[in-house]
């Protein structure tokens, strides 16, 4: 099976990664911390702000069942990506609207639904969203992976 990574991050990961993990063709999900400089960040260190990393859900998938850009569409219309550093409640750099690309043609895709969602008008404020080149991926500590799920919960701070 082909399958690819796409990496997002939209806010708290708990709902992001509800979010994904119930798409058809999203073959597993974790949450972890990426953009960074500090190796293996702890999710106390990442909150702390010192290590620059956002919280965020990498998706393993399938491209046969499910686009990238129909990742594309769900990341934007599940988040607010015109507030820099924050979602709902929730406050700080580790919680930027961001997107890591895996590849030349996800970074084309990306740039491309950002364009397209900016000249629909659907925001008032520019979008802030930021899209770079994915660095390395550090899982989040296991209690993190799925948390909603285990708890019987559907969302998380997203809007």
């Amino acid at each position: 099976m082909n399958t690819q990574l796409a990496t997002f991050g939209a806010g708290c990961f708990w709902g992001v990664e509800e979010t994904f993990r119930k798409l058809p063709g999203v073959l597993e999900t974790m949450v972890g911390y990426e953009g960074g400089e500090t190796k293996n960040p702890s999710y106390e260190e990442v909150c702390a702000k010192g290590t620059g990393h956002a919280e965020v859900v990498q998706v393993e998938f399938d491209p046969d069942k499910i686009s990238y850009e129909k990742l594309l569409n769900i990341f934007w219309e599940n988040h607010n990506p015109t507030t820099p550093n924050q979602q709902g409640p929730d406050f700080g750099s580790q919680y930027r609207s961001v997107i890591f690309f895996h590849n030349p043609e996800q970074k084309k895709k990306a740039q491309a639904s950002k364009e397209k969602l900016e000249a629909s008008g659907k925001w008032k404020n520019p979008i802030v969203t930021e899209i770079v080149t994915a660095k390395p991926f550090y899982k989040a500590e296991d209690y993190h992976q799925q948390y909603l799920m285990k708890r019987g919960e559907d969302s998380c701070h997203i809007s």
